[in-house]
């Protein structure tokens, strides 16, 4: 097992150094002439970004001083991903590199060709006559007198020749020379056609990669600290009596309150959940990443949540590593009520809540049998589980709704897709037998806070009787 494990760290390092090589080379190494400060920066820029998210990741695992967490998180967690959408932004530049390349030599080409001189047309015999001096033409024969000629000026006695005088000698002239960039023989040529063209284009996909990338995560940050929108499901339920159409439960996940989302944050959340006005209030798992120690006034605002049946808790595989039994202590003294394996009978509807898998470790695991083994199976059962895995023991318990979280939504674009490797639903409503499944994006953010692909969302259920 041990050596498994060093295997497969041993590649995830590899993978690491690879990428991040790769991503230094055409940010950096491409875009200059040859070594120098630029290279070395780039070199430093990569390696720090790294030391401060493994900082990151470590102090916030290790329980470090908090504010040490909270020097570390913002630079460490936004690294993370950036280093992502820079390395998938340099990969797509490679399918630009080419054709750039192509249309310049294309273009420098065409440039040559229309600088150099057209090749004079052919002259016909008759235009290709030469000038005679005058009295030096060749006596007339009788081929030539019968052509009409022009009358013929009168000889003049030839004068003794003078000695010839030299013209006054001239400086010999100075070859032209070329400007600058120029051909001989042609217009000045294009730096684009010089071999420096590589050069310019990786200067320009650099440019652009790196744009590209501190624009993504720019604006996913933004969306995540301006706070989760509102997104609205409805949900039909057979054995839902008349009386509870249109229900009103607000679902919450992911918060994720921690060194990077506070109390600013959290404050922001209960006013969203609050505007909508909901019947039931749901919060599933993933509160905190950290101990009531350094959190709790994070979460204070908590205690403003308002519904006319309450707001209830479950757990998530986080709180397991924040210390789930301080946190559920602590939620419950908000005014949330916390469903540890438990159930409660609503006017129209059984909830109910089992704990995290994570709390299988601590023997603090879910428990269905406990949570529903005798409940009476005529009546509607909305279940709160964290994960979305949980689902496969709702069917086997006849829940006819799970509400879940966990996955974020794959907070990171193509995060989804291995979201999807490991989760039967990565995000939204899905039916699973009898029993329907909806799993909420989640409201904050783990690790950077940062979205791409994946909006975060308070999501109110509205439940709809089929008897209605």
């Amino acid at each position: 097992m041990v050596v498994v494990f060093a295997l497969v760290a041993l590649a995830v390092v590899s993978v690491l150094v690879t990428s991040n090589w790769y991503v230094w080379r055409r940010l950096f190494r491409d875009t200059t002439r040859g070594p120098g400060p630029v290279r070395r920066i780039g070199a430093v820029v990569i390696a720090g970004g790294w030391a401060l998210a493994v900082g990151a990741l470590v102090a916030e695992r290790a329980g470090a001083p908090f504010w040490l967490q909270q020097v570390l998180a913002w630079p460490g967690f936004l690294w993370l991903a950036l280093s992502v959408y820079l390395l998938l932004a340099v990969l797509a530049g490679e399918v630009v590199r080419p054709l750039l390349l192509r249309f310049l030599a294309r273009r420098a080409a065409a440039r040559q060709t229309a600088a150099e001189p057209a090749p004079e047309p052919p002259r016909s015999p008759a235009a290709d006559t030469r000038r005679i001096p005058a009295g030096t033409a060749p006596p007339k024969t009788a081929e030539t007198a019968e052509a009409p000629t022009a009358p013929e000026a009168p000889e003049t006695p030839e004068p003794s020749k003078a000695p010839e005088t030299p013209e006054p000698s001239k400086a010999p002239e100075a070859p032209e020379q070329p400007p600058s960039g120029a051909t001989a023989g042609g217009p000045p040529e294009s730096p684009l056609a010089l071999p420096s063209r590589r050069l310019f284009v990786s200067r320009v996909l650099g440019g652009a990669a790196a744009a590209a990338a501190v624009g993504t995560v720019g604006h996913g940050t933004y969306g995540v600290l301006n706070g989760p929108s509102v997104k609205r499901v409805t949900v039909p339920l057979a054995k839902l009596p008349r009386a509870a159409h249109g229900f009103r439960i607000a679902v919450v996940s992911d918060v994720h309150l921690g060194p990077v989302l506070g109390r600013g944050f959290a404050q922001k959340v209960v006013d969203t959940i609050n505007s909508t006005q909901p019947d039931l209030i749901a919060v599933v798992g993933d509160l905190v990443d950290g101990s009531v120690k350094d959190l709790g006034p994070a979460a204070a605002p908590l205690a403003r949540l308002k519904a006319r049946h309450g707001a209830y808790f479950v757990t998530g595989n986080h709180e397991y590593f924040s210390g789930a039994e301080q946190w559920v202590a602590e939620v419950r003294r908000l005014g949330l009520l916390p469903l540890e394996n438990a159930r409660t009978e609503l006017p129209h509807f059984d909830l109910a809540g089992v704990n995290d898998v994570a709390g299988e470790d601590e023997g603090q695991g879910p428990d269905y049998a406990k949570a529903l083994g005798d409940r009476d199976r005529a009546r509607a059962c909305v279940l709160l589980a964290h994960q979305p895995v949980q689902i496969h023991d709702a069917v086997d318990h006849g829940v006819d709704l799970q509400l879940s979280g966990h996955t974020h939504g794959g907070q990171l674009w193509p995060g989804n897709l291995v979201a999807g490797l490991a989760n039967p639903t990565v995000a939204g409503l899905e039916r699973y037998g009898d029993t329907q499944l909806y799993v909420s994006r989640g409201a904050g953010a783990w690790g950077p806070p940062t979205r791409v692909g994946a909006e975060s969302d308070v999501t109110v259920i509205e439940l709809a009787s089929l008897r209605a």
